[in-house]
């Protein structure tokens, strides 16, 4: 079980689409989804909670529970990792390029460190790979 952080867009999207198909992804509609929304300030989607700030997330991930997980939301991502509060990636790299697109690590991220835990290439070329926190950033060689 996880609960999610989500932005506005990727809200929407995931709230016009899932109460709906929960057959698809069970268990998605008793998670806590909370919203990181300034223009939306409720929904019919059960067990949603809108937030507003910055301190509002830090207060979460301070909090006893389930996990928390983003998907999507491009911004809402960016600015977790400007501010330190990344404790997890879990990538999927497809192969392919589709022009200039959003930057996952942009202006403003801050140096952290992360070990590899879990990684999957599948038959088609997708790579998965799931990275842990791993302390103090240390620079050195590729193979080292």
């Amino acid at each position: 079980p996880s609960d999610y952080l989500l932005g506005r867009k990727t809200f929407e999207i995931w709230a016009s689409y899932w109460p709906e198909h929960a057959d698809i992804w069970p268990g998605i509609n008793d998670g806590t989804k909370y919203v990181m929304s300034k223009t939306i300030k409720k929904s019919n989607w059960k067990n949603t909670i809108f937030i507003e700030s910055l301190e509002d997330i830090k207060k979460l991930k301070n909090s006893e529970g389930f996990d928390i997980q983003v998907w999507g939301s491009s911004t809402l991502i960016q600015l977790l990792l400007k501010n330190d509060l990344v404790d997890e990636l879990r990538l999927k790299i497809y192969p392919l390029t589709l022009g200039t697109g959003k930057k996952l690590f942009s202006d403003g991220t801050i140096a952290a460190a992360f070990t590899l835990t879990e990684n999957l290439a599948t038959p088609s070329g997708v790579i998965i790979a799931n990275y842990r926190r791993a302390g103090e950033v240390k620079t050195g060689t590729v193979g080292a």
